[in-house]
Parts: structure tokens; sequence; C-alpha cells
């Protein structure tokens, strides 16, 4: 029989079934499982494209926080497990300042609201001021006997609020690079806070699960949030209205609870999260 011709059951019938013999084997090729592609490789291969636009390589160890200039689209600050922080641009691979002087993790980092300073917080407790535009450190804060936890500058000036790990509050000006204010009443360490956009009263959070509301001038303790209807674990994150009226808080329990900031007392509570709130 030719390699051409067909061998099927029966009479010829069409739809018989149809198969090959020996004979029309042209020519035999070895295959390795090796060489066939894997449809889950392929898979992999397109999940692990890379569509980023810069790649920034100057750490050595795992990142802790990234921040990113409110007047300059393509300024960029980090900082990580490495004990470095850098200020560097999208786009300018070859360009980067370290921010150099600490003396463990740089676990925060906040841009003023104009971009002209930059604040870099430690878990050695220190805070470190930069001038943006040339890189040259303006100053060092320091006073907190833990960690810094985060960073804070008031919307309206070169003021800075930092919360520890000690459990107090810290407050300086940046441009003196002089201490102003020192808050304490938290029992565990103060995980969030800011001040009120109107830059008139500050809010904080701590893993004691309260909220505490001040005057940043006075220092004074206006109101302490705790105990139902509030959280029963510690608070993990804060946002305060824009309008200055209301503290929203998330806890370790799921739970999130709005507060009047005016008042203290909770307006509202959410809760539906099976886990901690963390933003």
């Amino acid at each position: 029989m030719s390699s051409s011709q067909v061998h099927r059951d029966g009479d010829g019938d069409d739809q018989g079934e149809v198969f090959l013999d020996d004979s029309d084997i042209i020519h035999e090729v070895t295959v390795d499982d090796e060489d066939l592609p894997d449809v889950d490789d392929e898979a992999d291969e397109a999940e692990d494209a890379d569509d980023s636009l810069h790649i920034f390589t100057g750490h050595n160890g795992e990142l802790y926080t990234v921040v990113c200039s409110p007047t300059d689209a393509t300024l960029v600050a980090t900082g990580g497990g490495d004990d470095k922080g850098f200020l560097w641009r999208i786009g300018h691979g070859d360009w980067a300042v370290e921010l150099q002087g600490h003396k463990d993790s740089v676990s925060s980092l906040a841009f003023s609201l104009d971009g002209q300073l930059l604040a870099s917080g430690s878990l050695d407790g220190v805070i470190q001021i930069w001038d943006v535009a040339s890189g040259n450190q303006k100053g060092t804060l320091d006073g907190p006997g833990g960690g810094i936890e985060w960073i804070r500058w008031h919307p309206k000036g070169h003021l800075i609020l930092a919360g520890s790990e000690d459990s107090t509050v810290w407050m300086w000006n940046a441009d003196k690079i002089a201490y102003l204010n020192m808050f304490s009443g938290h029992g565990n360490s103060v995980t969030c806070g800011d001040f009120t956009p109107d830059g008139k009263t500050i809010c904080t959070g701590s893993d004691d699960a309260t909220l505490r509301i001040w005057n940043p001038k006075s220092g004074e303790n206006i109101h302490v949030v705790k105990g139902h209807p509030y959280h029963a674990e510690g608070l993990t994150s804060m946002v305060i209205s824009s309008d200055s009226s209301l503290a929203i808080t998330g806890a370790k329990d799921g739970s999130v609870r709005i507060v009047n900031i005016s008042s203290g007392r909770v307006v509202s509570s959410l809760d539906g999260h099976a886990d901690s709130v963390e933003c």
C-alpha cells in the first residue's frame, strides 16, 4: 500500500473507521516532553509581565513607606528596613539622594503640603528634616523614647506631628527645628493621628483602643473616646472629614466608628469587616 492510501474497515463506506498501519509511517520524530510548551508556564509569564514605568533599586531590604511629592508628580521618597531612605525621580534612573543618618528602619515619610520639606521618621525615635530642593538635611528632631509610627504636617505651615511607640505624641516647628509640645495620655503605641484640616485640633488613636482629641496650642486633652460603643481593640487607621467635624477610625476588631470631634461622641458605627481595618 502506498503512503497516500487510507485503509478503512468494511466495504469502503466513507463513514467507516480510518486507521494507519506501519507502512504508512514516513518518518518518526522523537519529542522530549521538556521541549513542549507548558500552558501553566505561559500563564505565569503573562501574569509576571512587568508594565512598570520605572524601577528604583537603591534599597537592599524591605520597603516600609512610599510617598509622592504633592507638588511634583515625578518626585518620590522611600524608606525601608535597610535603615535607608531615598529621594528619587520617576524616569531618572541615575538620580537619587540618600537620606542618611538613621540608625534603624525608616518607618515613616511625609512631604510638607507645599512640597518644600520632607520628614523621615525611624524606629530609632528620630525624625530628620530635609530640604527637598537641595537634598540637604535641615535638622534633626528627637524626644520620643520609641520608634516613630507616623508623621503628619500641619495643613497651613511647617509644623510636624508624630506618634511614637512609647505612647506619646510630639509636635515641632520644622523651620526652627524646635520642640513645641508633647501630648501624653495614651496607654500604648500611638498608631494613627493627624491635624484637622482647619489646623485647630489634633486627633490621635492608639493601640489602647482610645481616641484622644487635643488642643495643639495648650496641649489640653479635650476628649477621650473609649469603651462601648467605641472600638473594643486597638486603633489602626484614621481619617478626618474635610470640614474638620468628624474623625473616622478603624480598629483591629474589624469595626469602623465615626466620632463628632466637637462633642467626642460616637455618631455612627460601621460593622461588617471580618478582620482588622487597616485603611
